[in-house]
């Protein structure tokens, strides 16, 4: 199943790039969701539905994709880890280059629950002021 649970936690990772919401929900179970770990405003737990809404609005803030640079994949049993680094151009035409460790944990070979860590900091500063002028309040965790 690890070999299965990388290509699957690789393809939710392009489908994030993307902006392809339909590619991540394949990826997910129905109950999932994601804890972006860390203290700001886009720290906090999403739902499936608000993950997926917020790889939607993706396409509008981060039109590049943040096009992956994947350093480390390690899965071992129903857990795989990705290390990697984006390299993004926001809407407003700033580079948006942050790193980040996604823990994902799979049941029955779908992804139930996702733990990011990247610079939340850096995300709020770049990230959040684009949703906002869209808008959209996707980027608070619930």
């Amino acid at each position: 199943m690890s070999e299965a649970n990388k290509q699957t936690a690789l393809k939710f990772l392009h489908a994030m790039s993307e902006g392809d919401a339909k590619g991540q929900g394949d990826c997910l179970t129905p109950d999932a969701f994601t804890f972006t770990k860390g203290f700001a405003g886009v720290s906090g737990r999403r739902d499936r539905e608000t993950m997926l809404a917020t790889v939607e609005a993706f396409n509008d803030v981060v039109p590049t994709g943040f096009r992956p640079k994947i350093e480390k994949v390690v899965a071992e049993g129903d857990t795989v880890v990705i290390e990697w680094e984006g390299n993004a151009e926001l809407s407003n035409g700033k580079p948006y280059c942050n790193q980040y460790v996604f823990i994902f944990s799979f049941e029955n070979g779908k992804i139930k629950q996702l733990n990011e860590y990247f610079c939340t900091v850096l995300a709020d500063n770049a990230i959040l002021p684009l949703l906002a002028e869209a808008g959209d309040e996707l980027a608070h965790g619930n």
